[in-house]
């Protein structure tokens, strides 16, 4: 298993209030993206809190001989202590009040892969030359395409398309999503996390070809944050990558 991660404060914003960290344990990875927000400091101060606190909690409880179901509660409630954090911080002082933060974090095992996620910050998952995205974005026109009140086509272009319905440290508690995929023997693989400076700029399709190319996760990271950067860089852009390849010859 390789990984790399990489983070760019874009060409328009004053501040990079995205924060991305990979952690080893073992043979098993953990990633995790998260993307401020709350105006000046307060978005930087709520993602960097967020991804520190999720990280100590995780190792304060983790253990080698976890099963599944064990890292998917210690997920969800490393995501839940970050919430509670954030959202204390943000009532001790009225400058730091709305701040939050979005998350996306993924625990890869050699027998599976497991994500949990807040608001608009994504995981996508590519094997056998087909790429998903596993993450569910929690925002306002997800919400109205969900409906049937937009089409996918209009959500690129509303102008509530990045209006989040949930956040971290927003609101006293929160609940997360989960996703667990289960991986078959030697599958070959890539997961990648990112910001919305990426998704929000690059389609689907076009982070799929790049994913795809015979690149070193560094220079793959590098590349989708070149692709966000010729596309306005208006937004901070942050990727956190993980590759299992298998070698099938003898």
């Amino acid at each position: 298993m390789t990984s790399a991660s990489q983070t760019h404060i874009g060409y328009v914003r004053d501040e990079n209030q995205d924060r991305v960290g990979i952690r080893q344990y073992g043979e098993n990875l953990l990633l995790i993206v998260c993307d401020g927000m709350g105006g000046e400091r307060s978005g930087s101060k709520a993602s960097s809190m967020a991804t520190d606190v999720f990280f100590e909690h995780f190792e304060e409880s983790y253990t080698e001989d976890m099963d599944a179901y064990s890292i998917r509660s210690l997920l969800l409630s490393s995501v839940s202590a970050a919430n509670s954090v954030v959202y204390t911080t943000a009532r001790m002082d009225y400058q730091n009040f709305g701040m939050g933060t979005t998350c996306v974090a993924a625990f890869v095992a050699p027998e599976y892969v497991a994500v949990a996620n807040v608001g608009d910050s994504r995981a996508y998952f590519l094997t056998g030359g087909r790429m998903e995205q596993v993450t569910t974005d929690h925002t306002v026109v997800h919400m109205l395409m969900e409906k049937g009140e937009i089409t996918e086509e209009e959500m690129e272009t509303h102008p509530q398309r990045h209006m989040l319905m949930k956040a971290v440290g927003v609101e006293r508690t929160v609940c997360p999503d989960f996703f667990r995929i289960d991986l078959e023997k030697d599958q070959a693989f890539r997961l990648l996390l990112c910001s919305d400076g990426l998704s929000g700029f690059c389609s689907d399709a076009e982070i799929e070809t790049i994913l795809k190319e015979d690149l070193s996760d560094e220079e793959t990271a590098q590349k989708l944050i070149d692709a966000a950067l010729e596309k306005g860089g208006r937004d901070n852009i942050s990727v956190a990558l993980a590759t299992v390849s298998h070698n099938t010859e003898e």
